[in-house]
């Protein structure tokens, strides 16, 4: 019989003190974004790092992108109102039609000097034409610019 009390089911924990990776996205935790106990709800914060991520894929792909999964979504620490929330990017992998993107969300909370990783995970967006159809990403065009 395999003991599994020591299985790690998250990602190991960013050792890095400050965000790396492309800035996609920064916005203000407000009151109307909270859960029953007061923190900010996690699918707010889901929400924001999938549009970060969706701004970088696309950014990659140079076309529209969708969403396609969401994998080891690791909330390591709460977000709070008025923290300053932070979604960064890092590229793991293009496929052929499909990009797939580490995010990291961190806070600055108001008395705090140094920013916070409170989240990461992996999301895999998939290249689309103008019909919603997968297309392979063409990787010799220039990025496009927002």
């Amino acid at each position: 019989m395999t003991d599994t009390t020591d299985a790690h089911v998250h990602a190991p924990l960013n050792t890095e003190t400050e965000p790396c990776g492309d800035l996609c996205i920064r916005t203000l935790a407000m009151p109307a974004d909270t859960n029953a106990n007061g923190d900010i709800f996690g699918g707010w914060l889901l929400s924001q790092m999938d549009i970060g991520g969706g701004v970088f894929a696309s950014k990659i792909a140079k076309s529209r992108t969708v969403t396609v999964a969401i994998e080891a979504m690791n909330f390591r620490k709460p977000v709070f109102v008025g923290d300053l929330v932070s979604v960064h990017a890092n590229l793991v992998r293009i496929g052929k039609t499909s990009i797939t993107v580490h995010l990291e969300a961190w806070v600055l909370r108001r008395k705090e000097m140094r920013s916070i990783l409170v989240t990461d995970g992996n999301f895999t967006y998939v290249s689309i034409d103008d019909r919603g159809r997968p297309q392979a990403i063409k990787p010799d065009q220039p990025p496009m610019t927002a």
